[in-house]
């Protein structure tokens, strides 16, 4: 059977997808070459830190088969001189005929640009193909150029009962190692990962990707504290990269050598309109109840990734996911469902009247 427009389509989402977390302030694109006799000549996706372009990397692979091709892109090719020249320019030279593209690209240097540049050459230009797929991968791009912070999604590990925590001296794990395999993977596609001061004392975490041959794809560790408190034997302090830590803070002492941003107060839309202006298109919650409280009472977050046990566990009161305020039935709509060894995950989209649609499937 030949294949469709939408297959090729699909496929540049499926390579645009092996960017994500890597291409920040950039958005992971994927392109996918296709000749006249419907064989692909060239694929490509965003590289890490943003560049080469995904037209680029097809580009360079298909050599002179591109000319009369079609480029399958998920989103619109730039059209602005940056550190590399516009993408669209090079569809162009490239002597490519037609451009068939999933979303627009709302960067106020594109936004229609693109598009208008390939029609000025006589290139043929189609949009909107596939468009809310390939949303999934340009949300946190959208949504750092949109509302001037990361896409948020906020990663939740709970009992049966609520508690995302065991009782004192029994091991800390909530979830078997399928759903904590899962987590890291949901590190390795965000850019950034954000804790507070109360789950740094307790459980000293690391705050990166430990899944094997990826820990080059861990997501840069953001910490907020009122104070400078961390544990006796930081492992956080211990990373050879421990400079890359954002580390904001009321205090006015600094006794790590993470990069410090002081604050008079820690607002979590501050911390993420600060994150966006440092490129950070897409940051992962992994926090205790009271600052996922902060998130969600200030409509921060855009996506619920949440590993449930079957297991209750002996701890009495009011259980976490209670006093975090979460209410999945409300703001947030069903969007992806696993089966990971005796854990069930689920993710949660906020509704798009709320704030914009974002996407937490690995």
């Amino acid at each position: 059977m030949q294949a469709s427009d939408t297959d090729f389509m699909q496929q540049a989402i499926a390579l645009g997808r092996r960017g994500l977390g890597r291409t920040a302030p950039n958005p992971s694109v994927g392109c996918v070459l296709v000749d006249a006799d419907q064989h692909v000549i060239g694929t490509g996706w965003t590289q890490p830190g943003g560049r080469p372009h995904a037209e680029t990397q097809a580009l360079a692979q298909a050599g002179a088969q591109a000319h009369g091709a079609t480029a399958y892109v998920t989103l619109e090719p730039c059209a602005h001189h940056g550190q590399t020249a516009p993408c669209a320019q090079a569809l162009v030279d490239a002597g490519i005929s037609k451009v068939i593209f999933a979303n627009v690209d709302p960067d106020p240097r594109v936004a229609g640009q693109g598009a208008a540049m390939l029609q000025a050459a006589d290139v043929q230009v189609e949009s909107g193909l596939c468009a809310d797929q390939a949303s999934c991968l340009h949300q946190g791009f959208f949504t750092r150029i949109g509302a001037s912070r990361p896409m948020v999604t906020l990663k939740i590990a709970a009992s049966a009962n609520g508690f995302m925590r065991t009782p004192e001296g029994e091991a800390p794990w909530i979830t078997g190692p399928l759903a904590r395999h899962y987590g890291h993977l949901l590190r390795a596609q965000h850019d950034a990962i954000i804790t507070g001061a109360g789950t740094l004392m307790a459980d000293n975490p690391t705050l990166d990707c430990r899944l094997p041959g990826m820990a080059d794809r861990s997501p840069v560790p953001v910490v907020m504290s009122h104070h400078d408190r961390v544990p006796q034997a930081c492992k956080l302090a211990a990373r050879d990269d421990a400079a890359r830590v954002l580390f904001y803070t009321q205090a006015a002492t600094q006794t790590h050598n993470f990069t410090y941003i002081q604050r008079p107060e820690l607002k979590p839309a501050d911390v993420l309109q600060d994150l966006a202006n440092r490129g950070i298109n897409s940051a992962l919650l992994e926090c205790g109840p009271t600052l996922a409280q902060q998130f969600l009472a200030s409509h921060l977050v855009d996506a619920i990734a949440y590993f449930e046990a079957p297991h209750e566990v002996a701890i009495s009161g009011e259980s976490d996911i209670s006093l975090m305020g979460l209410d999945l039935s409300g703001a947030f709509v069903a969007h992806h469902h696993l089966i990971l060894g005796d854990d069930i995950y689920q993710s949660w989209q906020r509704q798009p009247q709320q704030e914009a649609t974002s996407c937490s499937r690995a």
